[in-house]
Protein backbone atom coordinates (compact mmCIF):
# COMPACT_ATOMS: atom_id res chain seq x y z
CA UNK A 1 0.00 0.00 0.00
CA UNK A 2 1.46 3.32 -1.10
CA UNK A 3 0.89 6.23 1.25
CA UNK A 4 1.89 9.87 1.00
CA UNK A 5 1.66 12.06 4.10
CA UNK A 6 2.20 15.80 3.89
CA UNK A 7 3.13 18.17 6.69
CA UNK A 8 4.61 21.60 7.18
CA UNK A 9 1.75 23.82 6.13
CA UNK A 10 0.71 26.82 8.17
CA UNK A 11 -0.10 30.51 8.22
CA UNK A 12 2.56 33.06 7.34
CA UNK A 13 2.74 36.66 6.30
CA UNK A 14 3.63 37.67 2.78
CA UNK A 15 7.36 37.41 2.22
CA UNK A 16 7.68 34.52 4.64
CA UNK A 17 8.86 30.96 4.07
CA UNK A 18 7.61 27.45 4.67
CA UNK A 19 8.97 23.99 4.00
CA UNK A 20 6.50 21.28 3.15
CA UNK A 21 7.39 17.63 3.62
CA UNK A 22 5.87 14.51 2.11
CA UNK A 23 6.84 11.15 3.54
CA UNK A 24 6.20 8.21 1.27
CA UNK A 25 5.75 4.60 2.25
CA UNK A 26 5.29 1.50 0.14
CA UNK A 27 6.60 3.36 -2.92
CA UNK A 28 9.29 1.93 -5.17
CA UNK A 29 11.59 4.66 -6.39
CA UNK A 30 11.92 3.58 -10.02
CA UNK A 31 10.69 5.39 -13.12
CA UNK A 32 8.71 7.93 -11.13
CA UNK A 33 7.72 11.53 -10.83
CA UNK A 34 6.96 13.15 -7.51
CA UNK A 35 5.13 16.43 -7.52
CA UNK A 36 3.51 19.11 -5.46
CA UNK A 37 0.12 20.34 -6.63
CA UNK A 38 -2.06 22.99 -5.09
CA UNK A 39 -5.76 23.69 -5.04
CA UNK A 40 -6.71 27.28 -4.42
CA UNK A 41 -9.74 28.22 -2.30
CA UNK A 42 -13.00 27.84 -4.19
CA UNK A 43 -11.39 25.82 -6.97
CA UNK A 44 -12.53 22.36 -7.97
CA UNK A 45 -10.30 19.31 -7.59
CA UNK A 46 -9.91 19.23 -11.37
CA UNK A 47 -8.37 22.70 -11.19
CA UNK A 48 -5.41 21.64 -9.11
CA UNK A 49 -2.26 23.07 -10.58
CA UNK A 50 1.17 21.55 -10.61
CA UNK A 51 3.69 23.56 -8.63
CA UNK A 52 6.89 21.51 -8.88
CA UNK A 53 7.99 18.11 -10.12
CA UNK A 54 11.06 15.95 -9.58
CA UNK A 55 11.67 12.78 -11.57
CA UNK A 56 13.83 9.70 -11.24
CA UNK A 57 16.63 11.47 -13.13
CA UNK A 58 16.51 14.24 -10.52
CA UNK A 59 15.29 16.68 -13.14
CA UNK A 60 12.95 19.34 -11.83
CA UNK A 61 10.15 21.34 -13.39
CA UNK A 62 8.41 24.35 -11.91
CA UNK A 63 5.27 26.30 -12.64
CA UNK A 64 6.05 29.84 -13.76
CA UNK A 65 4.53 31.11 -10.53
CA UNK A 66 6.99 29.01 -8.53
CA UNK A 67 10.21 29.63 -10.43
CA UNK A 68 12.84 31.41 -8.38
CA UNK A 69 10.85 31.06 -5.17
CA UNK A 70 10.14 27.35 -4.64
CA UNK A 71 12.53 24.41 -4.64
CA UNK A 72 11.62 20.73 -4.77
CA UNK A 73 14.09 18.21 -3.38
CA UNK A 74 14.07 14.50 -2.64
CA UNK A 75 15.72 12.67 0.21
CA UNK A 76 15.76 9.08 -0.97
CA UNK A 77 17.22 7.77 2.27
CA UNK A 78 14.35 9.35 4.18
CA UNK A 79 11.68 8.63 1.56
CA UNK A 80 10.73 12.28 1.76
CA UNK A 81 10.10 14.92 -0.86
CA UNK A 82 10.27 18.55 0.18
CA UNK A 83 8.96 21.81 -1.17
CA UNK A 84 10.87 24.78 0.13
CA UNK A 85 8.83 27.94 -0.42
CA UNK A 86 10.21 31.45 -0.01
CA UNK A 87 8.93 34.94 -0.74
CA UNK A 88 5.40 33.69 -0.26
CA UNK A 89 2.51 35.71 -1.66
CA UNK A 90 -1.18 35.76 -0.75
CA UNK A 91 -1.93 34.07 -4.08
CA UNK A 92 0.09 31.06 -2.89
CA UNK A 93 -2.70 30.34 -0.41
CA UNK A 94 -3.97 26.84 -1.19
CA UNK A 95 -4.18 23.26 -0.09
CA UNK A 96 -0.92 21.67 -1.17
CA UNK A 97 -0.87 18.04 -2.23
CA UNK A 98 1.98 15.61 -2.72
CA UNK A 99 1.49 13.16 -5.59
CA UNK A 100 3.37 10.30 -7.23
CA UNK A 101 3.26 9.03 -10.80
CA UNK A 102 4.64 5.69 -11.88
CA UNK A 103 5.36 5.49 -14.74
CA UNK A 104 5.84 9.14 -15.50
CA UNK A 105 5.42 10.73 -18.91
CA UNK A 106 5.19 14.53 -18.88
CA UNK A 107 5.05 14.83 -15.10
CA UNK A 108 2.91 17.94 -15.33
CA UNK A 109 -0.52 16.44 -15.97
CA UNK A 110 -2.66 15.69 -12.96
CA UNK A 111 -4.07 12.60 -14.65
CA UNK A 112 -0.66 10.90 -14.57
CA UNK A 113 -0.59 10.84 -10.79
CA UNK A 114 -2.15 7.80 -9.18
CA UNK A 115 -1.02 8.32 -5.60
CA UNK A 116 -2.05 11.36 -3.60
CA UNK A 117 -1.70 12.63 -0.08
CA UNK A 118 -4.49 14.37 1.80
CA UNK A 119 -2.94 17.80 1.59
CA UNK A 120 -1.54 20.43 3.90
CA UNK A 121 -2.96 23.95 4.11
CA UNK A 122 -0.82 26.99 3.35
CA UNK A 123 -2.27 30.41 4.12
CA UNK A 124 -0.39 33.59 3.28
CA UNK A 125 -1.71 36.88 4.60
CA UNK A 126 -0.87 40.30 3.22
Amino acid sequence: LVQLVESGGGSVQAGGSLRLSCVTSGFTYRGYCLAWFRQAPGKDRKEREVVAVIDSAADTTYADSAKGRFTITLDLAGNTVYLNMTALKPEDTALYYCAAAQPCYTGTRMGEYIYWGRGTQVTVSS
